[in-house]
């Protein structure tokens, strides 16, 4: 490989991607300052406003803010060393497109149209292009969805669903994402294409829960809600910051199917995600 340039280098998925990058030359971003090592050049940079700094041959791999990339990719001269580009979007652009929910709504259409504007870059500039959208991950304690749950638990020692919780969810482990980039970028067969990454697993929103109660040595107390009861709910507690992200939208996803097929990501990288309750947890 040629330089990795790792944008997104302190979320999740840069959490457990730098450790698998070791034998290449990186270049971290983030937007405070880290000291380098002896394998990682660390680099404050806005991705909002600034260039990236490539001075050699380089591959970028970015798990930062989706829409920020076309404009970052725009910032770049027509002839740029920059070869190819493995990014993350999520399959949030399916399940949160006829969401009754306005900023969810958006959300999907900001991926949507950041797709399709760094598709149209990446063709512009003669660069390949990957994009891969994972459903619902976890891993180290980062997200806004198992921790969030986790995190409840530990706090209230019971969790709160919508009905029976019977729609199906794939969860899928940051770890499995950053193989899944490295692996991307190794294979041929990956150029000019997009995946949806699921986990090895596929369970009920409710035996989801009850794999991270196992997995923080409780007893399952899961509470029946109707979702009347539980809108209001949502409603009481959304203006503090940690509960912000939340909806209604939400709750009457809960027994939904949220589910996709990763069978081409299997086949044209061998794509192996754990299964949820093989845990791994941390929070």
């Amino acid at each position: 490989m040629s330089t990795i340039i790792v944008a997104g280098a302190t979320n999740q998925i840069g959490h457990f991607l730098l450790p698998r990058l070791q034998n290449y030359n990186i270049v971290a971003i983030s937007r405070q300052s880290r000291p380098n090592s002896d394998k990682i050049t660390w680099l404050q940079t806005d991705l909002a406003t600034e260039i990236l700094p490539i001075k050699t041959s380089s591959q970028l791999f970015y798990s930062a803010p989706l829409p920020l990339l076309p404009l970052l990719l725009a910032r770049l001269p027509q002839t740029t060393l920059l070869t190819r580009v493995i990014t993350f979007s999520s399959t949030s652009r399916f399940t949160k497109e006829d969401s009754t929910d306005a900023k969810e709504q958006a959300i999907a259409n900001q991926l949507i149209q950041a797709e399709i504007a760094l598709i149209k870059e990446c063709q512009q500039r003669n660069i390949v292009w990957t994009i891969l959208r994972p459903t619902l991950v976890y891993g180290c304690g980062l997200d806004k969805n198992v921790t969030f749950i986790a995190n409840f638990i530990h706090r209230f020692g019971f969790f709160p669903i919508v009905g029976q919780g019977t729609g199906l969810r794939q969860p899928v482990h940051a770890d499995d994402l950053a193989q899944a980039c490295v692996q991307a970028a190794l294979s041929p067969n990956t150029i000019n294409k997009a995946y949806n990454l699921t986990g090895g697993q596929t369970l009920s929103y409710h035996n989801m829960v009850m794999a991270i109660f196992k997995s923080l040595g409780k007893k399952p107390q899961i509470i029946s809600v109707p979702l009347p009861l539980f809108t209001t709910m949502m409603r009481g507690i959304t203006w503090l910051p940690k509960y912000a992200h939340l909806s209604t939208a939400m709750a009457t996803r809960i027994n939904q199917d949220l589910c996709f097929d990763c069978t081409e990501a299997k086949h044209d990288f061998n794509y192996q995600p754990r299964k949820f309750t093989d845990l791994g947890l941390c929070f």
